[in-house]
């Protein structure tokens, strides 16, 4: 099925010059129009926005987009993870990887810049494979060493600012997520499926689970099962009578409609339902019954008919724009790498925003939510949060490396298709590669960053929030990770700090683009370390107050993973770096829970941990030497933390105390035998960062992260610059 998607990819190739219907506007006018209207604030609540609409764009990843943007979690973060050795590169991160064919020249690959000053043609760069088996393969249950090996090279090219400046404008105006994570390590469809259900179906109780693109079009019956039996968002919005509408143009929708692959709605369009008129777009009519034609027929009309952006005026003009808004672009302008390009998504984003500007009362009470279904097989540097690795002998140590305190057998892959993908089973499906989540309304100006984690469950998460119907669908495990995107938002002050650089218009940008061949860009000789913007970010605040406590005493020596947040799980990667290809043991520590991590006191020990939320631990040499736990005041405003320094032996003992970052003064902490210890630590002038390491008698313990007081903040002032292409 992939095969035949990119059959159409090449086929739109040809036509994918044609006009839009819409008159060309100039996209800084639509940024600039959705910043002047003002927030209708009625109870200074999530209960102000009457409007949420959802574009969802194709195949992008975060690092392949805004890796060197500042402020956010880029291609300069400090602590990117250790990746296997390879003979050319014994220490390398992440960031280097080697080339997708052995031997050939370079033999290592950093991301690498497609610098469309030099030639426009490398906005149009070839796709690459983002199927089950390749993309478990490239993710590797966390290694992600050897990426182009099966993306391919042009996996690792990104963009900057001077490439996108629609894309970069809207973050700067708005508030972009860097933990908007896809669902799963898969192709368009089943990412989709958690958009519109919350669920592909892993367990199979209705024809799933999901892990290609079959059915992703109305009429083949490839698997002869009818069509997919459980229920869609859509359906529990129309029993709860909340108004929606997909606009979308049924003939050219690049397929984006997972819906069509439901026997409900396959039976309604068989049938001949929904062809006749729309009726009142926001008014919620029709109700519960499977057998109620005039329900079937309302919900067909709501989502298998063509609706354009013209529609989409008009029905905003009128003040007919329902609750509940899903919008997919053509093939063209989809941003899908071979099919579109990031000018022509620009464009279509701007039309989008034209159409719902055109309206100030309806815009001021608009959520306009713009995320990307998955990453294609494009290279992101941060390893995604998922459930702990199953070991291939089940009885050792529980049959996880790891551990979880939430629920999670129904997010692995245990139903298998094919000899290909039953490689992988008892693999985790997800969370997928990070991609790009801007959050545009007028709750959410102001150029912040959210680094709260994220999926396309969040996106119905939000929809509950505010309209309070529920998606059983969704996993505890997703529920306990991921967010609902309200942290994205500051509903109490609806007009917060915006500016717009003057910026070109997109109608002409695009139409060249169009006619764009799709080429492979030429490699670097050399793998050089990418470059991130430096400067701060305005940030959100994140519900995470998190710590791993290293632990040392008669009781044994491990690293405590305790998360003492009210709301939110945490997922904790532990890398040993002498032990590279085992992968990464994965905590996901739930609320108020701790999961232990045991530790080898000899002295052989390094460990590198990663968390949320920029959070990074480090033990190297001896594990036995002192314990040491940073807990958050929680006081609001404060940025304070307490130290708590333990000496477990019988004889005194010194630590040395330095700030690796932030220019605090080093100090020796003087413990006497069993001596317990509290430091009261500012991080106000760092807004909150901290980057700590102890070291005692051959023991070296590094603590990095922010700590959260419940306050907006900034990003991390030492982020960006160039990419650490080695582990320090």
């Amino acid at each position: 099925m992939e095969q035949n998607r990119r059959g159409f990819i090449r086929a739109m190739m040809a036509g994918a010059g044609a006009a839009s219907t819409l008159a060309p506007s100039p996209f800084g006018s639509s940024i600039a129009r959705a910043l002047e209207i003002p927030g209708d604030r009625r109870t200074g609540t999530i209960q102000d926005v009457a409007h949420v609409v959802i574009l969802t764009q194709e195949n992008r990843s975060f690092d392949h987009y805004f890796g060197t943007m500042r402020g956010v979690s880029g291609f300069g973060d400090r602590f990117a993870v250790p990746a296997p050795p390879l003979p050319e590169a014994p220490d390398r991160t992440v960031l280097v990887q080697p080339n997708e064919v052995p031997g050939a020249s370079p033999a290592l690959i950093a991301p690498f810049r497609l610098d469309t000053a030099a030639d426009f043609q490398r906005y149009r760069p070839p796709g690459t494979p983002h199927g089950f088996a390749d993309s478990q393969a490239a993710w590797d249950n966390g290694r992600m060493g050897a990426w182009p090996r099966t993306k391919h090279n042009h996996a690792m090219a990104h963009f900057t600012r001077a490439d996108l400046p629609f894309q970069y404008a809207l973050a700067e105006a708005f508030t972009l997520c860097d933990a908007y994570h896809c669902a799963m390590h898969l192709c368009t469809n089943p990412n989709r499926m958690y958009l519109w259900t919350g669920t592909h179906d892993p367990l199979a109780r209705g024809h799933g689970p999901v892990i290609d693109n079959d059915y992703d079009t109305i009429d083949p019956d490839p698997q002869g099962h009818g069509g997919y039996l459980w229920t869609t968002y859509p359906e529990r919005l129309m029993a709860a009578g909340i108004g929606f509408q997909i606009y979308q143009d049924m003939a050219d929708n690049f397929s984006d409609n997972p819906l069509v692959g439901f026997r409900r709605y396959r039976d309604a369009h068989k049938a001949g339902l929904g062809k006749v008129g729309l009726g009142k777009a926001g008014s919620g009519e029709g109700g519960a019954g499977e057998a109620d034609p005039g329900e079937a027929a309302l919900l067909a009309r709501r989502t298998l008919t063509t609706r354009s952006l013209d529609d989409l005026r008009g029905d905003v003009l009128a003040g007919k724009l329902p609750e509940v808004t899903w919008i997919v672009a053509p093939a063209a302008q989809s941003e899908h790498p071979g099919a579109s390009t990031p000018l022509q998504g620009a464009d279509y984003t701007a039309r989008v925003l034209d159409a719902l500007t055109a309206n100030p009362e309806v815009w001021a009470r608009t959520v306009l939510l713009i995320n990307f279904d998955e990453n294609d097989g494009l290279f992101d540097h941060v390893p995604p949060p998922a459930p702990p690795a199953r070991r291939a002998d089940r009885t050792l140590g529980g049959g996880l490396w790891g551990g979880t305190t939430i629920p999670a057998d129904d997010e692995y892959h245990v139903h298998s298709r094919t000899a290909e993908d039953a490689v992988y089973r008892d693999r985790p499906y997800g969370l997928g590669m990070r991609v790009p989540m801007y959050v545009v309304s007028p709750w959410s100006k102001g150029g912040h960053v959210a680094s709260e984690v994220f999926d396309h469950t969040s996106v119905i998460r939000f929809l509950e929030a505010r309209f309070g119907v529920h998606e059983p669908n969704i996993s505890a495990w997703r529920r306990a990770v991921c967010g609902d995107l309200t942290s994205c938002f500051d509903f109490a002050r609806p007009d917060g700090h915006a500016s717009l650089p003057a910026l070109p218009a997109t109608a002409a940008l695009s139409e060249r683009a169009s006619h764009l061949d799709e080429v492979p860009p030429p490699l670097p000789a050399l793998a050089l370390a990418p470059v991130q913007e430096t400067g701060l970010r305005r940030r959100r605040a994140t519900p995470y107050r998190i710590d791993a406590t290293l632990r040392a005493g008669a009781g044994g020596h491990a690293l405590v993973f305790a998360n003492r947040s009210a709301v939110r799980a945490a997922v904790f990667h532990v890398y040993n770096v002498d032990a590279l290809a085992e992968g990464p043991a994965r905590y996901t520590v739930g609320a108020g829970a701790e999961l232990a991590h045991p530790v080898d006191p000899s002295g052989s020990t390094d460990l590198f941990v990663i968390g949320p939320n920029g959070f990074h631990r480090r033990l190297r040499g001896r594990a036995d030497r002192f314990s040491a736990a940073l807990v958050e005041t929680g006081r609001a405003g404060a940025a304070r933390a307490w130290l708590d320094l333990r000496n477990p032996g019988d004889q005194p003992l010194s630590v040395a105390m330095t700030d690796r970052a932030y220019g605090a003064p080093a100090q020796t902490i003087a413990l006497a035998a069993g001596e317990t210890r509290r430091l009261a630590l500012d991080h106000r002038a760092s807004h909150g960062w901290y980057d700590w390491q102890l070291t005692s008698e051959g023991q070296v313990w590094r603590m990095a992260g922010h700590v959260e007081d419940g306050a907006d903040s900034f990003s991390d002032p030492v982020a960006g610059g160039a990419g650490p292409l080695r582990l320090g």
